[in-house]
């Protein structure tokens, strides 16, 4: 499974019906840190395949789905459960780090 493109279409399908966790990545091409997380989070989508979903939401084509969830600094990075947000970090995070959050997010 590779990283999801969510946008308003989508994202209450494969978000907030999924059977699955969702790591949700609020992001947009001109932001630097935004880069920086990506190959990580390339990385976590292919560790946790079958176990959680990964997906990305670009603000700038999708700021309806930005605004719902009040993200203010990107990248935001939301942990979604059966639905509901659980928890969420905003900057950059290390790959273990972000394994971290994962695991106690999605227990």
């Amino acid at each position: 499974m590779s990283l999801l493109h969510l946008d308003e279409g989508n994202f209450k399908k494969e978000v907030l019906e999924s059977e699955l966790p969702v790591l949700v990545d609020f992001w947009a091409p001109w932001c630097g840190p935004c880069r920086m997380i990506a190959p990580v989070l390339e990385e976590v989508t292919r560790e946790y395949q079958g176990r959680i979903k990964v997906g990305k939401v670009n603000i700038d084509e999708n700021s309806g789905v930005a605004s719902r969830y009040a993200v203010m600094s990107i990248p935001t990075i939301m942990f979604f459960n059966q639905g509901k947000v659980v928890d969420q970090v905003v900057g950059v995070l290390s790959k273990s780090d972000l394994k971290n959050r994962i695991e106690e997010a999605f227990r």
